[in-house]
């Protein structure tokens, strides 16, 4: 699975425009599919919370075996096939609307059929980048399409929220559809990418658990990928009650709810744009931890006040939050990317979404029953506890002795003792020369959400 020596670089944006795209259209749907839920479904707090589970639910339940599926199939007929099941799955929520069908169920069953077409095609695509980009530009085109994302999010939520405005929650679900089509056609004009097939591939299992123990056994991979699952944890109860937060507890009109969604945009672009210069002051490892520690602190300050002062927090908080969080994505993605053999990289990636964006669905489901108890105020509160496990699991772990993660080197597996000698860092983690201000790959709606 070699890098495209020619045309590598219109390689590159094509699948840049088709991730682009399809992030356009995605950060509308995520408007109007939980105000679909609300204003014309009148779904309550927990089934808020089986919509947003049943969107991750499928990294539980295929996550593990994703990776070797991925592998042994061509990568780009994946991805085209995951962009059309997706387009299909959305379209047919206007269809049954129109035919006043429309349940609360579809809206899960959807969820699902969506959850499980991102799994194959999320782990596909970012295998898929490695191969068309140099070791040597992985961090900043990393960091480019996590830009790029935080740039969709500050504007397709804001759009979403006037297009619902105007034309309701339900149509405008058609643009979303739209953007899964727009992407499949770019993604057929790229090169195939598949892995180097041995003469006979071992057991489904056996591959499965080699990935898993090479994750969960590394000093730095294995702490990273439970800081996910923390950060993530939180973005599950995020998505689940965000909407319902703002429309009935702060009594937010459509239009205002896509502006204050869009807040997670700029978060993810400062994030990303501040990348490349944070790690190199401070360095990969300490820079993850300083994240963790800002994630904290917008987690914190998202469901302080009332009015426009809730307003006001609720903005600054996402804000801060999706800024930590894209650090430490960015960061820890990159490194998974260039210490990953690629024959281990597919299953290297569904370990890690397995574990980090399962706990998605999790702490969705937990948030809606919380917050049928309770409020969605207090909830967002409690799960501040979630969030400060990020830096805590970090700082537990070899990485707190590092500046950088490449720092930490394995001595012989014979001995299984560690040794802290010193490397200069790979370009590729190190490269600060030329800070990039795009972004990432989260299918969800919140740049936050992609903590991957």
């Amino acid at each position: 699975m070699g890098i495209d020596s020619g045309g590598g670089a219109g390689v590159f944006w094509r699948w840049w425009t088709a991730g682009t795209t399809s992030a356009v259209g995605s950060a509308v749907g995520a408007v109007a599919l939980p105000l679909t839920a609300l204003t014309v479904l009148d779904a309550s707090a927990l089934e808020m919370g089986m919509v947003a589970a049943a969107g991750y639910v499928a990294w539980i339940v295929i996550g593990l075996p994703a990776g070797v599926m991925v592998q042994r199939l061509p990568m780009r007929r994946v991805q085209v096939g995951a962009d059309l099941a997706r387009a299909a799955a959305v379209i047919s929520i206007p269809l049954a609307w129109w035919l006043n069908r429309l349940t609360v169920a579809q809206l899960v069953i959807v969820a699902l059929v969506m959850s499980f077409a991102n799994v194959i095609f999320d782990v596909a695509n970012s295998t898929f980048l490695p191969s068309i980009v140099s070791k040597e530009q992985l961090q900043s085109r990393n960091s480019l399409t996590s830009g790029t994302h935080a740039t969709t999010q500050l504007g397709g939520p804001s759009v979403g929220g006037l297009i619902v405005q105007v034309l309701g929650a339900v149509p405008t679900l058609l643009v979303d559809a739209a953007s899964y089509l727009v992407s499949a056609l770019l993604l057929r004009t790229l090169p195939e990418r598949r892995a180097q097939a041995p003469d006979r591939w071992p057991p489904v299992r056996a591959m499965i658990r080699e990935g898993w123990r090479f994750v969960v056994r590394h000093p730095v991979m294995g702490p990273c990928m439970w800081a996910a699952a923390a950060a993530n944890t939180v973005c599950g109860a995020q998505h689940a009650l965000y909407a319902l937060y703002l429309v009935r507890e702060l009594h937010a009109e459509p239009g205002l709810v896509g502006l204050l969604l869009a807040a997670d945009g700029v978060g993810t672009l400062i994030g990303a744009a501040l990348t490349n210069r944070v790690t190199a002051r401070l360095g990969t490892a300490r820079a993850l931890i300083v994240a963790g520690f800002v994630a904290v602190a917008g987690a914190l300050v998202v469901p302080l006040g009332t009015g426009w002062r809730g307003f006001a927090a609720f903005a600054a908080g996402n804000v801060v939050f999706a800024a930590g969080v894209v650090v430490f994505s960015v960061v820890t993605r990159t490194y998974r990317q260039i210490a990953s053999t690629p024959d281990l990289l597919p299953r290297v990636m569904a370990t890690v979404r397995f574990v980090s964006w399962g706990a998605i669905p999790i702490g969705g489901l937990i948030a809606g029953v919380i917050a049928e108890a309770f409020s969605g105020r207090v909830t967002l509160m409690i799960f501040v506890v979630a969030a400060i496990c990020i830096p805590l699991v970090l700082l537990a772990s070899p990485i707190r002795h590092l500046r950088d993660l490449t720092d930490y080197q394995q001595s012989d597996e014979s001995t299984g003792s560690p040794s802290h000698r010193r490397q200069p860092a790979p370009e590729a983690q190190a490269d600060t020369s030329n800070p990039r201000t795009s972004s990432s790959t989260s299918a969800s709606g919140s740049a936050s959400a992609a903590t991957s």
